[in-house]
């Protein structure tokens, strides 16, 4: 009976090993894709999630603000394009938001440049991360950066991106994603794409509306002297 008993046993681990490696590979790996997926993205909030934006370089401080469309109407717009029949043009209503910037002037701000950082905030990944003790941050760019961005959500909460320098090979740039108050203790520094570099570092124009070209007035014709 013993012997009998022996390859039951077996049959029962073998089935239970199978019926782990099938959850485990099959049924779970969607799971640790999507963690993992999430691990990797410098934030998760979506893009649409954002009401605010400040960007601090060196050189200049910028802020945005989603606003509603039927404010703007008081705000100084870059476009100058002449009037249309406001019957034929379907006018924004008040719940459409869209961006403005509020500092260092008021304007409508260039929907594609902050469309081009959001986009980077929300869908870019981390190539590498380091454990560095807070008093090698200089190392990397991180005490001075070259910019930092800001962003408040509509549930109220913010996140921070420092950018510092880029990597030997300029292969990416050393950067901190929501770093702590605290000034001691380790930190986590990542290495994002380059294209944050391009993002952040736009002169004050680049940032408003652009106008639009106004079409070119056909010349009138000199009329010639009549000879004599």
């Amino acid at each position: 009976m013993k012997f009998q008993k022996m390859p039951l046993i077996l049959l029962a681990i073998a089935l239970s090993l199978g019926a782990f490696v099938y959850f485990y590979e099959v049924k779970g790996k969607p799971q640790r894709e999507a963690a993992q997926a999430q691990t990797e993205q410098l934030f998760t909030f979506k893009e649409q999630d954002v009401r605010s934006l400040t960007l601090t370089t060196p050189t200049q401080t910028l802020a945005f603000a989603k606003t509603p469309a039927a404010q703007l109407s008081s705000v100084p717009k870059a476009d100058s394009a002449p009037k249309t029949d406001q019957k034929a043009t379907a006018q924004p209503t008040a719940e459409t938001l869209v961006w403005a910037m509020t500092q260092p002037d008021k304007a409508a701000a260039n929907d594609a440049s902050i469309a081009y950082l959001l986009n980077l905030l929300t869908a870019d990944k981390r190539q590498q991360t380091l454990k560095v003790p807070a008093a090698k941050l200089a190392e990397f760019g991180l005490d001075k950066p070259i910019a930092i961005a800001e962003v408040k959500l509509a549930n109220q909460t913010s996140h921070r991106l420092l950018l510092g320098k880029p990597n030997f090979n300029r292969s990416g740039l050393y950067a901190q994603v929501d770093p702590p108050a605290q000034a001691n203790g380790d930190r986590s520094v990542v290495l994002v794409s380059t294209d944050f570099e391009n993002a952040v570092q736009r002169s004050l124009p680049e940032w408003k509306a652009k106008p639009t070209e106004q079409p070119a007035k056909p010349k009138t014709p000199t009329p010639e002297p009549q000879k004599p």
